[in-house]
């Protein structure tokens, strides 16, 4: 295990070059990988271990979308692609990959094939830091730990297909076997990390369901959605709106700043724009750190997670979830990009 330093704040990380593929491979050459639920993050980690080497299944349930998904990736029914109580029996490592909702709804089946020295591997904290409000609790005879790629399971699986590794945190809940480090290591090797940093269950949730709300998706959205209409309100048309508020942003300059940072860009562009960045970045950063201080205590509270189990469990929420998507869909700003994406030049047909 590697420190990295942050100023006076050291924390440890594991890379592939101290924890190879080979030793991975090592370590779970005797594992049955379960790979429950073929959903959001199921496809991209059952697919980087399946190339990998690793022997894993997929349990899914029959006659679905996510079974037939499976079997167009390769997975075999009645070898490599199983109902998912079978899958649970044969699992020696159990990847528990479903929807929270789904968890909760899934977890006395699940329980009852936790035999002592298996593994139950999260990719997110929630259902057991929340466990007075998801009745998750596991039993002590079994190892409990999460590697939570920092990305979808599509870039996950993209990343991997291009060689490169998406970072991801790992966590230790319960560690019955003794082995449960390298099981969890090796694990993250095998799904495609680039390199691992550690944390815990309730750290790994409070900060996934803040960035999830914060800038991750709901305060960018909102960011978007204010610049564009005020751009809007001024006389821009929506084509030069949505450039300068999203094509830009997307397409020429976070790039940049994946690959050298936001002080680099700052250093590297027009004075003009050198000047207005540097005047204006506190006052956002101020008018915004008290939305980011309730978001915290909201999602530590258990405020976040008891709405989400709440509003996942009714039975018309698929359908208002659909309208609450229809709206942001059909908003002028994402018609407007889904114009303005039609006309990249990758996207366009070109005459020979």
């Amino acid at each position: 295990m590697a420190k990295l330093t942050f100023g006076t704040t050291e924390e440890n990380v594991v890379t592939r070059e101290e924890f190879p593929l080979a030793k991975a491979q090592e370590v779970l050459k005797n594992e049955t990988v379960a790979v429950i639920g073929y959903g959001v993050q199921g496809p991209g980690q059952a697919l980087n271990q399946k190339d990998n080497g690793i022997n894993v299944i997929v349990g899914q349930r029959k006659n679905s979308k996510s079974w037939d998904k499976a079997v167009r990736d390769g997975f075999v029914e009645g070898e490599t692609l199983f109902e998912i109580e079978e899958a649970l029996a044969k699992g020696t490592i159990i990847c528990y990959l479903l929807s929270d909702a789904a968890q909760i709804k899934l977890w006395p089946t699940v329980q009852k094939h936790l035999t002592p020295g298996k593994a139950l591997y999260f990719s997110h904290g929630f259902g057991i830091t929340f466990n007075e409000q998801t009745g998750i609790v596991p039993p002590k005879d079994v190892d409990v730990f999460l590697v939570a790629p920092k990305g979808s399971g599509t870039s996950l699986r993209r990343m991997f297909l291009q060689g490169r590794g998406l970072n991801s945190s790992y966590a230790i809940f319960q560690d019955a076997t003794g082995n449960a480090f390298e099981r969890v290591i090796a694990l993250g090797i095998a799904v495609g990390s680039g390199y691992l940093f550690e944390t815990n269950f309730k750290k790994e949730v409070y900060s996934d369901l803040t960035g999830e709300r914060g800038t991750l998706m709901g305060c960018i959205q909102g960011i978007f959605a204010a610049q564009y209409d005020v751009l809007r309100s001024k006389g821009h048309s929506p084509s030069e709106a949505f450039n300068e508020t999203v094509e830009e942003l997307t397409q020429s300059l976070m790039p940049l700043v994946a690959e050298n940072g936001m002080d680099w860009m700052y250093a590297n562009c027009s004075t003009t724009a050198q000047r207005g960045a540097l005047d204006w970045w506190k006052k956002f950063r101020d008018a915004t750190k008290p939305v980011f201080e309730e978001l915290y205590e909201s999602v530590a509270a258990g405020k976040e997670s008891q709405r989400s189990i709440d509003s996942n469990s009714q039975p018309d929420y698929r359908e208002k979830l659909d309208a609450e998507l229809a709206e942001l869909r059909d908003s002028e700003i994402w018609q407007a990009g889904k114009t303005v994406r039609s006309l990249r030049p990758e996207n366009q047909e070109v005459e020979a």
